[in-house]
């Protein structure tokens, strides 16, 4: 069993919508793996600086086998550095299958998986 991280765009939405989309980033993920997950909860309850939400949230990547990266996730600086840590650190990345941005990456990422 894989454990996976969530990184998703979070300035300006509810809670709700969070999670939600982490409902759906949920449902990819198993479809893409073909095999059961085990979500790290990275959602931060607690009132942080947001280099103090980075932190956290690289503290919970370290702990996963692989990345799943939201719609939008390039337009946020925070998930542009969390991806970059999963690049450096050899975690498998994951991109949502609404990302308008997926084929412009590169071609090693349009299959959605890279590791």
């Amino acid at each position: 069993m894989k454990k996976l991280f969530i990184s998703q765009p979070m300035v300006d939405r509810t809670d709700e919508e969070i999670f939600k989309e982490r409902e759906t980033a949920i449902a990819e993920a198993r479809k893409i793996l073909g095999e059961d997950i085990e979500i790290i909860d990275s959602y931060c309850k607690e009132d942080r600086t947001p280099l103090g939400y980075l932190a956290y949230s690289i503290k919970k990547l370290s702990e996963a086998d692989v990345a799943y990266f939201g719609k939008g996730w390039q337009d946020y600086r925070g998930c542009r550095i969390e991806h970059e840590c999963a690049l450096q650190y050899g975690i498998k990345i994951l991109l949502s299958e609404f990302d308008p941005h997926k084929t412009v990456i590169g071609k090693r990422l349009d299959a959605g998986c890279w590791d």
